[in-house]
């Protein structure tokens, strides 16, 4: 990055990380220390203050830098910022709850759910749905949806359990090499302790055409909420009686899906037909 470039001309990931070298600078730092106090290699730091690191530097880092520096969250705060920048102002209060939940239950009807996209399968929905943001913007919303991933890197990751409607398999998002990807990286990540599968096929009639898409957020330590979207942004739900209504639907959707060895038969099935 060059020193004399305008703040103004910097993307989000740049200016963060100029803004870590003047401070590290001013405190009389060089990268090697900065990097022992937050835990990290000078290459990691070098990389950050480039603007390089990507998709973009951990919020450990960030900590870390606001206990070198003195700043009290100044860079977590910046790092924060720069994740909710990359999402539509009405996602970022469900954005925020999903990294606290401890279990989340998703209906899709139509697309794959975020968290278990592949990098390639959500460019393709952001080319699709933004046809005039430069690529860059498209990129960083690619790369802040890749982002949220991290709730399953932290010391208690939630737990997730994905219906998908047969449709979020058929449908070809980039085409057939990106979905082939998509789905081998859902019968990989099914795999995993913390994430359940379970398809809802076309056979299953009338609650697979009626059910809306939504998601359900359950916190160890507060009541659950409700997460719906429409054609102009999403919506939060917290009554009770919304909560209930919509548990008792997944429980109903759960009953007409699939078992999750049969959902992976299928999706299995469907990767073959891509390769036919």
């Amino acid at each position: 990055m060059d020193e004399t470039t305008p703040p103004q001309h910097l993307n989000p990931l740049q200016r963060f990380g100029r803004d870590v070298k003047q401070v590290r600078l001013a405190r009389k730092l060089t990268q090697k220390h900065l990097g022992r106090a937050a835990g990290y290699s000078e290459a990691y730091v070098s990389k950050v203050e480039a603007g390089k690191l990507l998709p973009r530097p951990s919020h450990r880092f960030a900590e870390g830098c606001d206990t070198a520096f003195g700043t009290g969250g100044l860079f977590a705060g910046l790092l924060r910022r720069i994740d909710e920048g990359d999402h539509p102002s009405w996602f970022v209060p469900y954005l925020n709850l999903e990294r606290k939940a401890s279990r989340i239950l998703d209906y899709s009807a139509n697309l794959v759910m975020g968290l278990v996209q592949t990098e390639e399968y959500a460019r393709a929905i952001f080319r699709a749905y933004y046809p005039l943001e430069q690529a860059e913007e498209i990129e960083g919303k690619v790369a802040a949806r890749l982002r949220r991933r991290e709730v399953f890197a932290q010391e208690s990751p939630p737990f997730l359990w994905v219906i998908l409607h047969e449709a979020c398999l058929r449908t070809v998002v980039g085409g057939t090499e990106i979905m082939a990807g998509q789905l081998e990286h859902l019968l990989m990540t099914s795999g995993t302790p913390n994430i359940k599968l379970q398809v809802l096929p076309f056979s299953a009639g009338a609650p697979a055409a009626h059910a809306k898409p939504f998601t359900v957020l359950r916190f160890a330590d507060s009541p659950a909420v409700l997460y719906t979207e429409s054609r102009v942004g999403g919506r939060m739900h917290d009554s009770e009686q919304a909560v209930v209504a919509a548990l008792d639907d997944y429980d109903l959707l759960r009953a007409h899906a699939l078992s999750p060895d049969q959902s992976l038969a299928l999706i299995n099935a469907l990767l073959k037909e891509c390769f036919a």
